[in-house]
């Protein structure tokens, strides 16, 4: 770009001129905290950058690690200016343009960063490895200067940097911008051009830094761009080409050990003393030995663990890293960059179309519902998708249209969603219910099936529907896969009646709360809990009108795990001790002996010293035998519950729920249950 510029503007002194407007532009893209545009940029582009680079560094050091050094140490374009490109300079390498001197130089290199890095000794020692491989090569080239003319490595194969005998001819190496070229409009192109292309390519190279970072920070984008726009002003000024962030130099420092920003301007302050007064020595130095460091970086940033990472996230975050790793490798940092955002957004626009809102079938009282979430920006680009759910909608189904969720919805698509809720719908014999579409919209809520228990549904379903239902939402309770429900109808509309499907007697346990662990809504069962889920006048009487009053098909007796009444009521039996002696709780004698008629024998003794899992075995035992209890005591106290059952028209049977698992185990007792019924239950 930078040459592309001299070419545009014919002198160096004009380019530095469009340098300094440039940095100007970056300073005020910085007070106007354009940094945070970085947030945007896709976690699978910035990941394909710094896999590009590494993949960059190891082709273009490949020859300079084996002494063929025609092409510049750093240019890292695909097409190189001596007209080949990435791979053709590797094959001259097969041509024999390899220089033995510097190969073995870049070959011991890379060999010692390697041990360097797996000795423990060694990498604990503090000492950097680049600093150790740097004076190595320098001790390599100087005993082969010594040793013969085939194995000294010659001037071209070293660090070349201008060498100043005076201050004077110091100061001859600035240059000054020509300021007479401030009425050329094509420098003010100019330095648009370098201000973005080199804003773009910091704050890239800024977020891939984050990400190797071991701290994880967050390096603030828009002092970024004033610190770096001030940085190019002064290049600018005293004859410096534009300056960018660079993640190779990055990854070097923060290999280092390096945790602050103290370390770049110790960088910066090395540079500029060693250039200026060491420049000698850094002649010194071969241009192998800079090449192993820059081979063994890039193998950390295009690590094998970075590709299958990559891979395993599936492709629409694997296609776009890798098409950027390809881009950049075959063109250049911007236009690899360029590419890979393209390709990231048309992979994010396919996504919108192919899945712009979620769709979950749901299991509801009356019968499976697609329920359709829209998602919260619903634009034109999702009305394909919304299209083909409606298209794919069998006769005779439920749709429910849920904008809960959605701040916006495009024009075309509520009209679609209107025209398939008023015509396309019920045209198809297709039941179609919305939910939480704003006033606006003029798409009121109206729910088009049950979402609840009604007298019709209670009417038309059999004791062993009922239990099926209960074990269902059990299901979707433990798998986390629960309906999404609306409760202000159900209040509405049940405000005058309630068709429970089953009553539930439970524990009191906060734990175990019965709608919840059955996936219920408003209406759909009578909830009766009581300390050990125990029977009693009180309780009886309510499940009595639970089935001979509001027609529930079941009764569902339901104990669980680790119960403290339980637990307890075995401890006060062990023991010996009266309850309310004991406690002094008048009123706890009633539950706990209702308990302690499920314990056989001697089984409690010694409960107080036992194991956790033992007594936790022991609790739970007893728990299940006093549901079993509980249940043959309802049948044999109630006559109406009992003609209930063996009129076929009620099932009675009981349940543990596990509070470790959430899952509940139903089974029925023998004794309470016509061999019709336990076929319909099993």
């Amino acid at each position: 770009m930078v040459a592309a510029q001299i070419a545009n503007l014919g002198a160096f002194d004009a380019l530095l001129l469009a340098v300094v407007v440039g940095g100007v532009i970056q300073i005020g893209l910085g007070i106007a905290k354009a940094g945070a545009l970085s947030a945007f940029f896709p976690s699978s582009v910035i990941k394909g950058l710094l896999a590009a680079i590494g993949v960059i560094l190891i082709l273009k050091q490949l020859p300079h690690l084996l002494g063929h050094d025609n092409d510049p140490e750093g240019e890292m374009s695909f097409s190189q200016p001596d007209h080949e490109n990435t791979f053709s300079e590797i094959a001259t390498i097969f041509q024999g343009e390899v220089h033995f001197g510097a190969a073995v130089v870049g070959f011991a290199s890379l060999a010692l960063l390697v041990l360097w890095a797996r000795l423990k000794p060694l990498k604990n020692s503090g000492i950097p490895a680049p600093l150790v491989v740097v004076l190595f090569g320098v001790g390599l080239q100087l005993l082969f200067s010594r040793l013969s003319n085939e194995w000294s490595i010659g001037t071209s194969h070293l660090v070349q940097i201008p060498i100043a005998d005076s201050f004077s001819e110091f100061g001859s190496f600035f240059m000054f911008p020509d300021f007479s070229q401030w009425t050329n409009p094509a420098v003010y192109v100019a330095g648009v051009t370098i201000a973005i292309v080199a804003s773009l390519e910091s704050l890239l190279n800024l977020e891939a830094s984050d990400k190797l970072d071991p701290r994880r920070r967050n390096s603030p984008g828009s002092r970024e761009l004033w610190a770096q726009g001030a940085g190019n002003v002064v290049a600018g000024l005293i004859g410096g080409i534009p300056v960018t962030s660079v993640v190779v130099r990055s990854s070097v420092n923060i290999n280092a050990g390096a945790v602050s920003k103290r370390s770049a301007i110790l960088h910066g302050v090395l540079l500029l003393v060693c250039v200026g007064l060491f420049p000698v020595y850094l002649n010194m130095i071969p241009l192998a030995a800079l090449a192993a460091i820059l081979i063994h970086t890039g193998l950390k940033l295009a690590s094998p663990e970075l590709f299958r990472s990559m891979w395993k996230q599936g492709r629409y975050q694997f296609a776009p890293f890798i098409i950027t790793v390809v881009a950049i490798v075959y063109s250049d940092l911007l236009i690899g960059i360029v590419i890979g955002l393209v390709v990231s957004v048309l992979f994010i626009l396919n996504s919108n179309l192919r899945r712009p809102i979620r769709r979950i079938v749901e299991t509801h009282i009356d019968g499976d519902v697609v329920h359709v979430e829209l998602a919260n920006q619903v634009s034109f680009l999702n009305r394909a998708a919304l299209d083909t759910i409606f298209n794919q909608a069998k006769p005779g189904s439920k749709l429910l249209l849920d904008a809960s969720e959605s701040d916006y919805i495009d024009p075309d698509v509520l009209s679609l969603i209107r025209e398939f809720k008023e015509e396309t719908g019920p045209a198809r014999g297709l039941s179609v219910g919305l939910r939480g579409f704003r006033d606006k919209y003029d798409l009121h809520d109206e729910i088009q099936f049950a979402d609840y228990s009604t007298r019709e549904l209670q009417d038309s379903l059999t004791p062993a529907q009922v239990l099926e239902i209960l074990a269902d939402g059990n299901k979707r309770f433990h798998t986390d896969r629960r309906i999404s429900r609306g409760y202000g109808r159900p209040i509405d509309t049940t405000a005058g009646g309630q068709p429970p499907l089953a009553a539930v007697l439970s524990c009191i346990d906060s734990r175990v709360p019965t709608e919840l662990v059955f996936d219920l809504g408003i209406c759909d069962i009578f909830s009766v809990r009581v300390a050990g889920n125990v029977i009693g006048t009180n309780s009886l009487g309510s499940l009595e009108y639970a089935v001979t009053v509001a027609g529930a098909k079941l009764v569902l007796v339901m104990g669980h795990t680790r119960c403290g009444a339980i637990s307890s009521s075995v401890n006060f039996l062990d023991q010996r001790n009266d309850p309310q002696q004991a406690s002094g709780r008048p009123h706890l004698h009633a539950i706990v002996s209702e308990i302690q008629e499920s314990v056989e024998g001697n089984e409690c003794r010694g409960v107080a010293t036992m194991h956790p899992d033992a007594k936790d075995e022991c609790v739970d035992r007893i728990a299940k035998r006093n549901v079993q209890r509980s249940v043959r005591e309802i049948v044999n106290r109630s006559h109406a519950i009992r003609g209930a059952v063996d009129a076929g028209e009620l099932l009675v049977v009981g349940a543990m729920y596990d509070v470790k698992t959430g899952v509940i185990d139903f089974f029925v007792d023998d004794s309470v249950t016509t061999e019709s019924q336990q076929e319909l239950v099993s």
